[in-house]
């Protein structure tokens, strides 16, 4: 009985969806660096083809968030082109630019990985030994790193490192993947052995973050993306680091490394990623928390059909918060956009 409630609301938004389409529900939004932020696109792939970009750039979304590709090993992105055509709308109001970054997982596609880095295996840390594991969604060349561990920050944090060359380009800030390898299980088998809280190294982490691109531009963002129990660790310290959460699946989600087109590029439901804790109500009770302490939420599911994307856009904003509904390669503009 404890979750009937939202169970409850789930079914009463799916029996009425074709009486109240949602692109005419009231939108929700929130105040990001003075923007008002309703809408928002997230793509990290295809962007260094620059008709990709210019397509971005002639959409009305008050918040992008991209790949930005400069430390791609092979062809980088035209991140100064990027930059100059996605900051403005088309009218020329300034919108939100937020740059895609994993910082729980080393990508072997980055040029940060050296000739001599070898890639963990699932049973065996790689080197350095910061890599702990594989991905475990099946996302290929990602893998969970020990994030509190020094040459890893380092990357991020050194003088003329990462963070700061992504606030120095011009984005308004960070969105934080992998934020949830303070969960993982072999990442916190590692973090006891270190004696390291896995939980206060993460925000810690992202405190750092904030306050280095800070040191760039004076209001620079930290939009954390998934990992939202993270919150009950510590809800003071989070949200005095955290402006957002976006939250990935709570509907529906796609698999890993399935291309824009491929029947499980979104609409899946149910198993082991809607299980437990990560259950579609645990995840609506949970992210509603983060409301509660005046931190914004975004959604971001993966439909291919519009009905269940309709449902989405009109369950999320019902709910207070921020919808997107995509495919999960992130590879094109969506096509149920929520003008």
């Amino acid at each position: 009985m404890k979750y009937l409630n939202f169970v409850f609301l789930i079914i009463i938004f799916c029996s009425c969806r074709e009486k109240v389409p949602p692109t005419t529900m009231e939108k929700t939004s929130t105040v990001l660096n003075g923007i008002e932020v309703s809408t928002f696109m997230y793509q990290i792939q295809e962007l260094d083809d620059y008709t990709n970009i210019d397509l971005l750039a002639a959409t009305e979304y008050d918040m992008l968030v991209v790949e930005p590709g400069f430390n791609f090993r092979d062809s980088p992105y035209d991140v100064a082109y990027l930059v100059s055509r996605l900051k403005q709308k088309p009218n020329g109001e300034k919108r939100i630019l937020l740059a895609y970054i994993d910082i729980g997982q080393a990508e072997d596609y980055r040029d940060y990985w050296q000739p001599d880095w070898i890639a963990p295996t699932s049973s065996q840390a790689g080197y350095p030994d910061f890599l702990v594991s594989i991905d475990p969604d099946g996302w290929s060349g990602n893998y969970p790193v020990a994030y509190w561990d020094a040459q890893w920050q380092d990357i991020w944090l050194s003088q003329n490192g990462l963070i700061e060359k992504i606030a120095s380009y011009g984005f308004d800030g960070v969105y934080l993947d992998w934020v949830e390898a303070y969960d993982d299980d072999m990442v916190r088998m590692r973090a006891e052995e270190d004696d390291i809280n896995p939980e206060n190294a993460m925000i810690k982490f992202m405190e750092d973050i904030k306050n280095k691109g800070r040191t760039v531009s004076n209001d620079f963002l930290v939009v954390a993306q998934n990992a939202p129990y993270l919150l009950d660790a510590n809800p003071s310290y989070y949200r005095s680091v955290v402006d957002a959460i976006s939250v990935e699946d709570t509907w529906f989600y796609g698999e890993g490394d399935e291309g824009w087109d491929s029947i499980r590029a979104g609409d899946l439901s149910g198993g082991l990623r809607h299980a437990g804790d990560y259950s579609t109500a645990n995840r609506i009770r949970q992210s509603k928390k983060y409301l509660e302490q005046g931190i914004p939420v975004f959604t971001v599911d993966y439909c291919r059909s519009k009905e269940n994307a309709d449902m989405v856009y009109q369950l999320s904003r019902s709910l207070g918060f921020i919808p997107l509904v995509t495919r999960v390669s992130l590879s094109r503009i969506t096509e149920t956009p929520p003008f």
